[in-house]
């Protein structure tokens, strides 16, 4: 008689615990989970930003030392653009 009021309340203690663990602690850890990786996913896309900004200026700055360079090509040796496209 003692040991099944014993183990009943050792199921019941349990079965509470269990309870208010699925009740509190699951849903508070997801919620910081979930916002924690959200706060991290914003900061990742601001660097993503920051790169591409810093990879389309590089471009620009490329583009122009192009367009330099084709100008001192087109004076120095005017026939260049017709030997490149023969080669192509």
């Amino acid at each position: 008689m003692y040991a099944d009021s014993f183990f009943g309340v050792i199921f019941s203690f349990g079965l509470v615990c269990a309870i208010l663990f699925i009740v509190i602690c699951i849903p508070l850890w997801l919620i910081l989970h979930y916002s924690r990786s959200k706060r991290a996913h914003r900061i990742l896309a601001r660097e993503d930003r920051e790169e591409l900004q810093r990879l389309e200026d590089h471009a620009e700055e490329l583009s122009e030392r192009v367009d330099t360079l084709e100008k001192i090509l087109d004076h120095s040796a005017p026939r260049w653009r017709r030997t490149q496209t023969e080669r192509e």
